[in-house]
């Protein structure tokens, strides 16, 4: 009973650890999970400015149900919340993260909750991949496309 116990113990860390798949120099890998970090935290202070230097100077969005949207303006307008809405969580967790040269990808889920004018709440999560590229030693976001999957129950 003892051995079946730690055998358990063994696959659950080794099952769970092998649920990201980082490839690529450490210092870039943390870069690139830092530079996620502070995506999450300029959405949920509606830091606009701050979203967008994410992103390169020319960059695409790909959001659900409309056209690819390029350019600094075009993003900025793209998360800009209507007066009294705001964002009171937002998380990306990555599976894999690939870095080729200046150029990297990652793919995983997100998840949020917004907060209405209203006092309505709602919460949302889906799947994404992003191109990252590296512009003056920096990665920020080239292409990112997402879209919604079905809340867990």
């Amino acid at each position: 009973m003892r051995n079946l116990f730690i055998l358990s113990i063994i696959f659950l860390c080794w099952n769970s650890s092998q649920a990201q798949t980082f490839v690529g120099k450490q210092k870039h890998i943390n870069q690139i999970l830092d530079n996620t970090r502070k995506f999450s935290e300029y959405v949920m202070k509606s830091d606009y400015e701050g979203i967008a230097n994410c992103y390169t100077s020319d960059a695409k969005i790909f959001p659900n149900n409309t056209k690819i949207l390029t350019g600094r303006d075009s993003i900025i307008s793209y998360w800009a919340l209507p007066e009294g809405v705001g964002t009171l969580f937002h998380k990306i967790t990555q599976s894999e993260i690939r870095i080729n040269g200046n150029e990297a990808y990652d793919y995983g889920y997100y998840e949020g909750k917004t907060k209405y004018a209203d006092g309505r709440e709602s919460s949302w999560q889906g799947k994404y991949v992003i191109v990252w590229r590296r512009e003056k030693g920096v990665w920020k976001i080239y292409l990112d496309i997402w879209n919604k999957v079905p809340l867990k129950s």
